[in-house]
């Protein structure tokens, strides 16, 4: 099931994009089981163990890694994995001996994953941090958010699970591409604070040409142009709009009836705020249905803003089953999606020491 059929992974419990890492793994067929604690650890928010998406399709065992023989447990399952993931803090899994060495000197093609917020070395490796002082470290934070104002939290998209769970993923499958050659394993040292930097490349190519303002508010994708942001409806509902090019811009302003206005140039960025103003009150002329009904699967690059609840019954959601209900849980469907060896939810998300 799933282009990983055959892969086995242990993972060593933890929070945010470990989790999420090992989810995708195993949403593409990878054998995952999670090696719990045998006492639940501080999350920061309580939750039902039974609807932690990120945990769904791995079977999950409590051991006790403060006692030697719970070690040895997950050292005899190292020697027959392919890969072993761990989101501890610089060091820990050393000291309870669970280190790289020692774990490559049972299995040598084992791929070691490590995932932190700081990365392994320098200075503020062993400090604790979430996504959002990853993030704030890269340049990232500080340019989203609206002009004049402070930077917004981009949820836990850009560090956690963009910086963080999917460069895991990325390195993981690189480092079992290589051992395909090799026949060694490796450490993957992925950090957040790396991924999140990554995620930043056009923006800091951008940057180094001038045509970048580090500055909120202030640039093409951040909100400023007018062509490129949301809009309040009659209903106090939300559209996107974002026909960037020139042949989309020309569509959208035909169907909305600005055809023949005499507005300035589209790029005209002086422009950019009474432009802004003569698209919100037209916007809020009729309400988000009205709006999908005139401007939905056109080439005027639009989408409603839809809420969680409501994300999952759009019909292009519903045809493409990107949402499924699984075991009574409405949730992301696995992605990407393989023509030959299709990914699937291998099972629910189980309670910590289930299997």
């Amino acid at each position: 099931m799933g282009p990983l059929e055959g892969i086995r992974i242990v993972e060593l419990a933890g929070i945010g994009p470990a989790p999420m890492a090992c989810m995708l793994l195993s949403d593409l067929g990878a054998d995952v089981l999670r090696i719990d604690r045998l006492v639940a650890a501080d999350l920061g928010v309580p939750g039902d163990p039974r609807k932690e998406v990120l945990n769904r399709g791995r079977r999950s065992a409590a051991v006790d890694l403060k006692n030697p023989e719970g070690v040895e447990t997950v050292l005899r399952l190292a020697e027959k994995a392919d890969v072993l993931i761990e989101g501890f803090r610089p060091g820990v899994t050393e000291r309870i001996g669970l280190g790289p060495e020692v774990c490559h000197a049972r299995n040598p093609g084992l791929v070691y994953g490590r995932m932190t917020g700081w990365g392994q070395d320098g200075p503020l490796a062993h400090a604790a941090g979430h996504d959002l002082n990853y993030i704030a470290l890269t340049g990232a934070l500080h340019a989203i958010g609206p002009k004049d104002g402070r930077p917004v939290p981009p949820l836990n998209l850009v560090g956690d699970f963009g910086g963080g769970a999917l460069y895991l993923v990325v390195g993981v499958l690189a480092a079992l591409l290589e051992r395909a050659r090799s026949g060694r394993g490796q450490v993957v040292d992925a950090a957040m604070v790396d991924g999140a930097a990554s995620l930043m490349a056009v923006f800091y190519g951008l940057f180094g040409q001038d045509k970048w303002r580090d500055a909120r508010g202030a640039n093409l994708l951040d909100g400023a142009a007018h062509f490129y942001d949301t809009y309040e409806t009659a209903d106090g509902k939300y559209v996107s709009i974002a026909p960037i090019e020139g042949r989309f811009y020309t569509d959208f302003l035909t169907r909305i009836g600005l055809a023949d206005a005499d507005l300035p140039g589209q790029h005209d960025a002086a422009a950019w705020p009474a432009l802004r103003e003569k698209l919100a009150a037209i916007f809020r002329t009729r309400t988000r249905d009205d709006w999908c009904d005139l401007l939905e699967g056109t080439d005027a690059c639009f989408a409603p803003v839809l809420g969680l609840g409501e994300a999952p019954d759009h019909p292009h959601n519903r045809a493409r089953g990107t949402f499924v209900d699984y075991d009574g849980l409405v949730q992301p469907a696995p992605a990407p999606r393989f023509d030959r060896t299709p990914g699937a939810i291998a099972r629910p998300p189980a309670a910590p020491g289930e299997h």
